[in-house]
């Protein structure tokens, strides 16, 4: 399993790649291997805001249907458009083109409470 090092991660198996007040979020290479092939994902709006632990969506794969969880507080200011014609790029590259949504964060301290890769290499044993 892929899970680079300069990201933090969730319990429910997303990523949060940090720029500044804002975040690049994901779903991890486990996360889309138990899944499967994805073929759609329900993004919320651009503008909804989310408290960490929310549902923000949906990703819909061949083998099952799962909530996806916003790791952190904050608004939506893009969803990741090429992912209508190719959900498929959450399973080539989950960490990378596959990603899910940006958002600006309201609670920068929400950063500490999650894992780093090897204790989330811990958690997928």
């Amino acid at each position: 399993m892929n899970n680079p090092e300069n990201l933090k991660y969730t319990k429910e198996h997303e990523w949060a790649k940090f720029e500044g007040e804002k975040a690049i979020i994901g779903i991890t290479d486990y996360a889309q291997s138990q899944l499967g092939d994805v073929i759609f994902i329900e993004f919320p709006g651009v503008g909804e805001e989310f408290i960490a632990g929310d549902v923000f969506g949906e990703v819909e794969a061949v083998k099952t249907v799962s909530e996806l969880y916003s790791p952190l507080s904050g608004k939506i200011i893009e969803v990741n458009n090429e992912l209508e014609d190719s959900p498929d790029l959450v399973n080539s590259d989950p960490y990378g083109a596959g990603w899910l949504i940006k958002i600006d964060i309201s609670n920068s301290n929400e950063k500490d409470e999650l894992m780093d890769s090897s204790s989330y290499e811990k958690l997928v044993g």
